[in-house]
């Protein structure tokens, strides 16, 4: 599976975008400011103006936008991402594009964790390699992510107190 490209993901939220209520004209004219003022060559003053036009619907305004950044290329969609996390950040982790990696990242933290269950309880008992494993794997959970750190203190609680 090949990764997708902020473009492609900005193809794929653009719907969900411009539902009825989803984005509040002010939140559109922050991140319409924020890419103008921080990233003038994404968005210039003509461009800016045009995309706050009071005159147009705030629904015409936001298809343009997003219109606009999806033809500009990958950089200028990743900002308006930073720009959508930092004004609208409740939307930003509803998103379909968001949502369709989570069940991917529980995957890899449970065979994550499974393996490392499995390295420590099938290892064959050698008293001078097994000790030295279960100090390392005692510590990684500070390195690992909270969620698979559970896991992992849950199954090596039992030999961690002759360390």
């Amino acid at each position: 599976m090949t990764e997708q490209t902020y473009c492609d993901r900005l193809v794929q939220d653009t719907p969900f975008l411009m539902g009825h209520g989803r984005l509040s004209e002010q939140q559109v004219d922050r991140i319409i400011l924020q890419l103008n003022r921080y990233y003038p060559q994404i968005l210039s003053n003509n461009d800016a103006e045009k995309f706050r036009n009071p005159k147009a619907s705030l629904r015409v305004r936001l298809c343009d936008l997003l219109g606009h950044l999806q033809r500009s290329g990958e950089r200028d969609c990743q900002e308006f991402y930073r720009a959508l996390y930092i004004h609208a950040q409740p939307l930003h982790s509803r998103l379909p594009s968001r949502l369709a990696l989570r069940p991917v990242a529980f995957l890899a933290c449970l065979g994550l964790a499974a393996g490392l269950a499995l390295l420590v309880y099938c290892c064959p008992p050698d008293p001078k390699v097994l000790p030295g494993t279960r100090r390392v794997l005692g510590f990684s959970p500070i390195i690992v992510d909270r969620h698979v750190s559970r896991f992992l203190l849950a199954f090596l609680t039992d030999d961690l107190g002759g360390l």
